[in-house]
């Protein structure tokens, strides 16, 4: 993408991630004039190191479900003007424990279950046969996920905002002091009317003493790229440990036990923040995760022991063994343990804007719509 030539913006975005991208996007489309500006020569961390997995199912009812609602309508627009693939729709959670039937009948009914099904074993079998799960209590399916290939559809979401709704963007390009009307970037000062900072999970170079004030710290994940099984699923799957992690889920009165029972029965699952997705490609391979782990600073070295542990979590909700690993990697994003999103002013006319719930691609663009409505209402 060339550097372009205008020297003033209305809005200059901070970080090409999803949460900057889904600002960029929502200022164009207000026909305002917008730049973004990365430090890396494309997005390199958290939305392209997902799932893509846009969910709705078990999410907090306050804070992160209705925006996932919003941004998944924004995600199926986008997606059909911009050539993004939507690769799987839909979501299977596989209980594999009475506990755990009793948690997804609950939330069924609950007005978050609108729309979603309690399928029975035999049930689930016909519609997903290759979901052979061991002593399978229930399936609780759920229409409403999306999910797109995070790596493709990311870059490919920065491309058509420039071509779409010219939307500027300086890559490899650091910012080292935000005061609107000036932004000053390693390759020269910009002018901006305001600003939108979205670092992810840098949490140094721009309002450090904030983002510390505010206790936002890090989450590294550990994730999988499995060889194609031979067969397709009809949407993402996910198990017993979703339904404990999950706040919709797991607010409810009847997690209690299921959260008892995963004590005894998958402690160290527990202990590395594991619960199951596997989320198919169009190449057949298959996204296996992931744990979560805070931590201060970004370990870069995956744990082979925490690779074993989703292996047999796979292994017990698909009922066959994994396939064997093509790839694996580090996962990081932002993250908080009293909020899912920071939105703070610094001065009238900038925003700082952080997911910290690593729900980036799941609630992105409805965080976007908020910020710019904010900012220039």
């Amino acid at each position: 993408m060339s550097t372009t030539a205008v020297k003033k913006f209305d809005l200059a975005v901070v970080g090409a991630g999803i949460v900057g991208l889904s600002c960029a996007l929502a200022a164009a489309r207000r026909d305002l004039k917008v730049l973004v500006v990365e430090r890396e020569a494309c997005a390199k961390k958290a939305s392209v190191r997902n799932f893509g997995f846009i969910t709705i199912t078990g999410q907090h009812r306050e804070t992160v479900w209705p925006r996932a609602m919003r941004a998944r309508d924004i995600w199926q627009e986008v997606a059909t003007r911009a050539g993004i693939p939507i690769v799987q729709r839909g979501q299977w959670i596989a209980a594999r424990r009475p506990e755990a039937a009793a948690v997804a009948e609950a939330f069924r009914q609950t007005d978050m279950g609108e729309n979603c099904e309690l399928l029975t074993p035999a049930a689930a079998r016909q519609r997903c046969p290759d979901l052979h799960t061991p002593g399978l209590h229930a399936v609780l399916w759920s229409p409403h996920e999306l999910r797109v290939e995070s790596r493709e559809a990311v870059p490919r979401l920065a491309y058509w905002l420039e071509d779409e709704y010219g939307v500027a963007f300086r890559w490899e390009t650091a910012v080292h002091g935000v005061a609107p009307p000036r932004l000053d970037t390693s390759r020269g000062p910009v002018a901006a009317e305001a600003v939108v900072v979205c670092p992810g999970d840098d949490l140094v170079t721009l309002y450090p003493d904030r983002l510390a004030d505010a206790g936002i710290g890090r989450c590294l994940l550990q994730m999988l790229r499995l060889e194609s099984p031979g067969f397709t699923l009809p949407g993402t799957v996910t198990s017993d440990l979703t339904l404990a992690r999950y706040d919709g889920f797991a607010n409810l009165p009847e997690a209690t036990g299921l959260r008892r029972r995963l004590q005894v029965e998958q402690a160290e699952h527990l202990e590395h923040g594991i619960h199951l997705i596997v989320a198919q490609a169009t190449d057949g391979t298959l996204i296996v995760g992931d744990s979560h782990h805070e931590v201060s600073a970004g370990e870069p070295f995956a744990k082979e022991r925490i690779h074993q542990l989703l292996r047999e979590e796979y292994q017990a909700v698909m009922g066959r063994p994994a396939p064997a690993t093509r790839e694996s990697w580090m996962g990081t994003y932002a993250t908080a343990r009293d909020r899912a999103v920071l939105i703070e002013a610094p001065s009238p006319d900038t925003r700082l804007v952080l997911i910290t719930s690593g729900v980036g691609a799941s609630i992105g663009f409805a965080i976007g719509e908020e910020v710019i409505n904010d900012l220039f209402n």
